[in-house]
């Protein structure tokens, strides 16, 4: 089976995202990381995966830890920063080059 391979351009690490679907549709978090390679995202709070782990050193009691695992790109939305609603994100040339992702909706600059 070959790899897909995805550029991500819309969502990034540190944007606030609606999920769309799924056991957590509606709920909103925060993006911690991002798989391009995969077209995954991992978002805090998010499909919870439990992992059972043997005791370590480092860990002594050992346990089932809980961790967020990755979720596909497509099925999480960017919420705009000012009109606080999830939006398809544009991208616009900047004055230096580069781009700069923006709202649809209202036209602000999502990131920064």
């Amino acid at each position: 089976m070959a790899q897909a391979r995805f550029k991500i351009k819309n969502v990034k690490k540190g944007d606030t995202v609606l999920i769309l679907s799924g056991k957590d549709k509606g709920k909103k978090g925060k993006v911690l990381r991002v798989f391009p390679k995969d077209g995954k995202v991992t978002v805090e709070g998010i499909n919870i995966l439990k992992r059972h782990t043997k005791p370590t050193r480092t860990m002594p009691q050992g346990g089932v830890v809980e961790k967020p695992g990755p979720m596909p790109v497509s099925k999480v939305m960017v919420i705009c920063n000012k009109c606080n609603k999830p939006t398809r994100v544009g991208r616009v040339l900047a004055e230096d080059g580069d781009y700069i992702r923006v709202c649809k909706k209202c036209g602000a600059e999502i990131g920064k």
